[in-house]
C-alpha cells in the first residue's frame, strides 16, 4: 500500500510540474500580446505588430492574411493599425464599406402598409414618402405643370421618350456646329438646357421638353411607384426586410435626384 501511494504521489507531482510549465508558457504569451497591443498606437505603430512597416528581411515569423496580421505563435488576429502613411509601396490603403442600420419607425410604418398595400397616401408609410421624397422631387419652378406631372405619375399615364435628333450636315459639324439636340428651355425648370427627352401626360397630344436633371427626378419617382405597385399586386416574392431595403434604396435615389445629381450616358 505504501509503494502504491508513493507511485501515485510521484505521478501527481509530475503532472503538477507539467501543468506549471504550461501555465508559465501561457503567461509569457499573454505578456507578449499585451506588450504588442499596448505599445502600438496610430502615431507610433509597433513594427512587430505591423509587418508591412518592417524591412523585407525581418518579416519571417509573421504572415499577413487579408486585412489582418497573424503571428504564427499566437492564435489571435489583430487588425492592422491605420498609422501615418509610409513611403513603402507595401502599404495598403483602407477601403470604406457602406453599412446600414434599420430605422425601427420606418420599418414599422412599412410593415403596417404591407398588411394592406395600397396607393392611398393617407397611410403613415406613403404620407412620409410623399412629404419627404415625392413632393420635393417633383417640385419644379413651373408649379402648375409639376402638379400635372405628379398626377400622371400616380396614375401611371406619363410617357417619356427621347427626342429625335435632327440630321445635321457634316460640314456644319466640322465648322463647330451642334452635335446633339438643339438647346431649348426645360418645360419644368424654365432653364435653357439641352433637352434630349420629352414627356406626354396621358392621352394629350402636347409634348413637354425636359432637361436631363428633370428627367432623372421624374424617373426615380416612377421607379418607386412601379415597385410598390408590384408589391400591391403580389408580384414581389421577397421577405419584408428585403422589400423594405429596396424601398429605402429607391428613396435614396429620389433624394439624390432632387439635389440635382444624375447619371449621363457616356456612350
Amino acid at each position: 500500500m505504501v509503494r502504491e501511494a508513493n507511485v501515485k504521489q510521484a505521478g501527481a507531482e509530475k503532472q503538477l510540474k507539467e501543468a506549471q510549465g504550461k501555465i508559465d508558457v501561457l503567461q509569457a504569451e499573454v505578456t507578449a500580446l499585451k506588450t504588442l497591443v499596448l505599445t502600438s498606437t496610430p502615431s507610433s505603430p509597433n513594427r512587430q505588430l505591423h509587418p508591412q512597416l518592417q524591412s523585407p528581411g525581418t518579416r519571417g515569423s509573421y504572415k499577413q492574411v487579408g486585412g489582418h496580421v497573424r503571428n504564427k505563435s499566437v492564435s489571435g488576429a489583430f487588425p492592422a493599425s491605420a498609422g501615418k502613411p509610409e513611403s513603402s509601396s507595401n502599404s495598403i490603403p483602407s477601403v470604406a464599406k457602406e453599412d446600414r442600420e434599420m430605422d425601427s419607425i420606418l420599418y414599422t410604418e412599412f410593415l403596417l402598409w404591407r398588411e394592406r398595400p395600397s396607393l392611398d397616401r393617407s397611410s403613415a408609410f406613403l404620407s412620409r414618402i410623399y412629404r419627404e421624397d415625392i413632393g420635393p422631387c417633383l417640385s419644379f419652378t413651373r408649379s402648375e405643370l409639376s402638379q400635372l406631372v405628379q398626377g400622371a405619375v400616380e396614375s401611371n399615364s406619363l410617357t417619356i421618350e427621347p427626342v429625335a435628333i435632327p440630321m445635321i450636315k457634316s460640314s456644319s459639324i466640322e465648322c463647330g456646329g451642334p452635335k446633339a439636340a438643339v438647346e431649348t428651355k426645360c418645360a419644368l425648370s424654365g432653364l435653357s438646357r439641352p433637352c434630349q427627352h420629352r414627356i406626354k401626360l396621358g392621352d394629350k397630344g402636347t409634348y413637354y421638353y425636359i432637361s436631363p436633371s428633370s428627367r432623372a427626378r421624374i424617373t426615380t419617382v416612377c421607379n418607386f411607384f412601379t415597385y410598390i405597385r408590384y408589391i400591391q399586386q403580389g408580384l414581389v416574392r421577397h421577405d419584408a426586410e428585403q422589400m423594405f431595403w429596396e424601398v429605402m434604396r429607391l428613396r435614396r435615389e429620389m433624394a439624390v435626384a432632387k439635389l440635382g445629381f444624375y447619371l449621363t450616358d457616356q456612350g
